[in-house]
């Protein structure tokens, strides 16, 4: 896993809040599962919409909800702090 483009993804995703990502990243095993999915999820689904990888528009669709679940979890990890 690429530390530095995953944090600086979820930076972007979550502007202003790059402190806590970073300390939530190093102190609890939940969140930093939670980066380390939503990184492969958009890995996928940059390399389905980019047609390195074939697959029809309901397997993407599944792929981008998912990661919105994973993205609105790790929005509630930062809000808490």
């Amino acid at each position: 896993m690429q530390e530095n483009h995953l944090d600086n993804a979820l930076a972007e995703e979550f502007a202003g809040k790059g402190e806590i990502i970073h300390k939530l990243k190093t102190t609890n095993p939940y969140f930093k599962g939670l980066m380390e999915e939503n990184h492969k999820l958009w890995v996928e689904i940059n390399n389905i919409q980019n047609e390195v990888t074939p697959a029809d528009d309901m397997v993407l669709e599944d792929l981008e909800k998912k990661r919105l679940v994973i993205l609105d979890e790790i929005g509630k990890l930062i809000a808490e702090g």
